[in-house]
């Protein structure tokens, strides 16, 4: 079904959906060269369609990595539930990971995401394949946990959002008696890849960095409560200070690309030094001296994920850009890159009927509302207490124990999600779709019972192939 709905979509839509960001992936994809604003491993992805010439593929591609995911999470779910009940009840475990898969696969959103010419469904299938070489099995060999350290570092450099996920990844291998090796292995092989980019971006702009423009984010989050009265900052500082002349847009996006940004003034507007470093020094002072005010606008911003219906944000018009158009739009500046990369043509925005007619009546009716990632979330977190008692007796630490080897890596994962954006930049709807494959992930662990133990023999092979591994390795 979720295969069929993404053909539709190709066949009313044969190219993608651009979006602000979109020219910058492009251009680096073309030139093989780091972008200044955001990391570039989408563009890597893109740069190798590229022979192929051919929008479309690269579409059919980023679909063929949504299915992916949801594959992901029925395997995840299938083998935690065969590990529970290896003698039986396999239909129930595949009807439950075939409903947790629905909220990944079918609503409209998710399948709008995958169609945009943007890096957060490769993000989220790069993250989510790092969180499954973890639960692969029982015990993490060293092996997964290089595979694991390579597709969270590949993560990284897609989404800045996935650098601090590889803690998440270390705490949860060491619950999990992965034991030291395999948790040095797992953070050597994530820095692989983040320094290979670091190297990448220093020959390109002389700088060890993953982006030129690393702090200017957090200072668009800090426009939200930035009360200069309260900060005083010096004379040099004073440039920063937030304006908004329209309210329908949200402070931080006013901060950052409206006519009220600071930055208008600033010689190199957001890629120059001087901004950069006045930004960063700016929202350390409004985090300092309005430390509560902060901490409120980030725990509002992560409840805006679990609202019921969508609303205009941060801008009238950039909400509506993540679902699919009625009509066709094109811009020079999207022309004239698309061209470089498909001299074809098959870059420009195109609306076919009868496909295109379809897939609007889709969205319509096929959507996720937010209050139902915060039903998975509450799950995921509760669903451990439903082995607090076992045997005619309470146990609490057997309970947390197979919470915390289990749920807790996708859970903690789905979490930070929703809330590094919220504390580092701003709320965007694009940036909940990748939480949710983590959070049914989360709530198919919690639910189902602890692993049986392992038969003595399967075991003691089992430790045999890790000594001849070790022995090799």
């Amino acid at each position: 079904m979720a295969a069929a709905v993404r053909v539709v979509a190709v066949m009313g839509y044969p190219s993608p959906m651009w979006f602000g960001d979109s020219p910058g992936y492009l251009t680096a994809a073309v030139e093989f060269e780091p972008s200044e604003t955001r990391p570039s491993g989408y563009a890597l992805l893109l740069w190798a369609i590229k022979p192929f010439h051919s929008f479309t593929l690269m579409v059919s591609v980023q679909h063929a990595v949504g299915l992916l995911t949801g594959v992901l999470v029925y395997a995840l779910v299938w083998r935690a539930g065969r590990a529970a009940w290896p003698d039986g009840n396999g239909r129930l475990v595949g009807v439950l990971g075939a409903l947790l898969t629905v909220p990944v696969l079918l609503p409209v959103h998710q399948v709008a995401l995958e169609h945009m010419l943007m890096s957060d469904s490769f993000f989220a299938f790069l993250l989510l394949a790092a969180v499954a070489a973890v639960l692969w099995r029982r015990r993490t060999t060293w092996w997964l946990a290089a595979l694991a350290g390579l597709l969270a570092g590949f993560a990284g450099i897609t989404r800045t959002a996935g650098l601090p996920l590889i803690a998440v990844i270390v705490v949860a291998m060491a619950l999990r008696r992965a034991g030291w090796r395999a948790c040095g292995v797992v953070v050597a092989a994530f820095a692989v890849p983040v320094a290979g980019y670091m190297l990448w971006f220093h020959s390109a702009y002389g700088e060890y960095k993953l982006a030129k423009a690393e702090q200017v984010w957090l200072y668009a989050r800090t426009a939200t409560f930035a009360d200069c009265g309260v900060i005083d900052p010096r004379p040099e500082l004073e440039i920063m200070c937030p304006e908004r002349s329209d309210p329908r847009i949200s402070r931080p996006f006013a901060a950052m690309w409206t006519a009220d940004s600071a930055f208008r003034d600033i010689p190199g507007w957001i890629y120059g030094e001087r901004g950069n470093r006045l930004a960063g020094e700016f929202s350390r002072e409004a985090i300092k001296a309005q430390p509560v005010d902060y901490a409120k606008v980030v725990v509002h911003d992560t409840l805006r994920a679990f609202e019921w219906e969508r609303k205009p944000y941060p801008t009238p018009w950039t909400w509506r850009q993540y679902e699919f158009p009625e009509g066709e739009a094109w811009a020079d500046e999207q022309a004239e890159i698309a061209a470089k990369y498909d001299p074809g043509g098959s870059g420009r925005t195109r609306v076919v009927e009868p496909w295109a007619g379809r897939m609007l009546a889709y969205q319509d009716n096929v959507v996720l509302p937010g209050t139902v990632l915060g039903v998975l979330l509450l799950g995921g977190l509760g669903g451990g207490l439903l082995y607090l008692r076992s045997g005619g007796r309470w146990r609490p630490r057997r309970a947390a124990w197979h919470w915390g080897t289990g749920a807790l890596l996708p859970w903690g994962t789905s979490l930070a999600l929703l809330v590094i954006p919220a504390a580092t930049a701003d709320f965007d709807y694009r940036y909940v779709l990748p939480a949710v494959p983590f959070a049914c992930v989360a709530l198919g662990l919690a639910v189902l019972p602890p692993p049986r133990p392992a038969p003595v023999q399967e075991s003691l092979e089992e430790d045999s192939r890790e000594k001849v591994d070790a022995e090799r390795g």
